[in-house]
């Protein structure tokens, strides 16, 4: 931490206290991670939660999924005394009973509207600011490009990626504020860089005072998904947008400090005027998107699964196509649905799919001969139009 000097925020973010640290209002810019472990796992998920609160993480995010793993947190809260974050994912109800051991829920809009549908979004959201309100904790708004609700869809245009995440945001930031809970920070992410800067960039211009979270989803593998978040936070936080933000890397999970390392050099870098995205991001050649590893992933296999197929598909470079390898089957099937060739990683198959449509599942040794098929096919098919 020493090596790195704080990177004040600059713009007029009202403040948002997390616990031990407080973002927005000139106060430096905070670094987060997440567990690669799965949370029920108590002493797994302690252990990843002081490597990377060695490597200078200020705040840690958990994934919960069932009530066993509120039972877990409560016994993390009592071996760690790290700023805790969980990501609720599509567990909401579960607020209530982790508000209490924590310093900050994650929800995502997306995942509100695709559970218990018969209930308004907005009654899910006012019970989990109440638990929030009632134990002293902050709220993220989390909303990612690949889960946007149908319905905020519908009102753009076919292909207009930032639209609709930057609706979902307003509209759920100005429905916290009416209810009066305003310690709240909201983040937009996307696997590609150009769409963090525009859909950012957008909402900072309309929402000045809400605190900003940064971050390129899917970024991959290292040093590719170093390069693809450099370009984004570059851009963002030399322009003074942005208060706290978290590298998102497919890496094994001994090595999670390194995203909070990757976090805190870009910070200095652009402190010290090196930056290095002056040019355009290129999208012209294929592009592997690949979650970072966290608590959902089923099999830590999906790590080297997505470097082999990254080293596989070397052939395909020059070819504008995406190829997303994801770890999970929370995220998976919905992430996947834009790129030409997707990966969704279960315990023990890998479901292969073309755009929206489901191919077959395959095990772990099999998939990169069948990925390889359907990409020679869908390179011949482009050829031949």
């Amino acid at each position: 931490m020493d090596e790195f000097p704080p990177f004040l925020s600059k713009n007029e973010a009202r403040t948002v206290r997390i616990g031990s640290v407080t973002i927005g209002g000139g106060h430096p810019i905070a670094v987060q991670s997440m567990c690669a472990t799965h949370t029920r796992d108590v002493e797994a998920t302690v252990a990843q939660v002081r490597l990377l609160e060695e490597a200078g993480a200020d705040v840690v995010r958990m994934a919960v999924d069932a009530p066993r793993d509120v039972e877990a947190v409560k016994e993390i809260r009592q071996q760690t005394r790290a700023n805790l974050c969980v990501d609720l994912q599509e567990a909401w109800k579960l607020a209530v009973d982790l508000a209490p051991h924590v310093e900050k829920i994650r929800y995502n809009p997306g995942h509100l509207f695709h559970t218990d549908r018969e209930r308004p979004w907005r009654d899910k959201v006012k019970i989990i600011a109440e638990a929030a309100s009632a134990h002293d904790c902050a709220i993220r708004i989390g909303v990612n490009c690949g889960s946007i609700d149908p319905e905020t869809i519908e009102k753009f245009e076919e292909g207009d990626r930032t639209g609709p995440m930057l609706a979902s945001a307003l509209e759920h930031a100005a429905f916290l504020d009416e209810i009066g809970f305003t310690r709240f920070v909201v983040s937009l992410k996307d696997s590609d860089p150009l769409d963090v800067i525009e859909v950012n960039r957008r909402f900072a211009a309309e929402r000045p005072d809400v605190p900003l979270h940064l971050g390129v989803t899917e970024a991959g593998l290292p040093p590719d998904g170093i390069v693809k978040s450099r370009v984004a936070l570059e851009q963002l936080i030399g322009r003074g947008i942005g208060n706290t933000l978290r590298i998102s890397l497919t890496v094994p999970h001994r090595e999670k400090g390194t995203e909070i390392a990757v976090g805190r050099q870009i910070l200095a870098d652009i402190a010290a005027g090196r930056v290095r995205s002056v040019v355009d991001y290129d999208r012209s050649g294929l592009n592997i998107i690949s979650c970072p590893s966290c608590s959902r992933v089923e099999n830590e296999a999906f790590v080297e699964l997505a470097q082999q197929v990254k080293e596989m598909t070397a052939y395909a470079k020059d070819h504008r196509l995406t190829i997303a390898v994801m770890g999970c089957r929370v995220n998976g099937p919905g992430e996947t649905d834009e790129a030409d060739l997707g990966l969704w990683c279960g315990p023990t198959h890998v479901n292969l799919k073309r755009g929206p449509e489901k191919i077959g599942a395959y095990r772990y040794h099999e998939i990169l001969e069948r990925l390889r098929a359907e990409l020679d096919r869908l390179i011949d098919e482009r050829a031949a139009r």
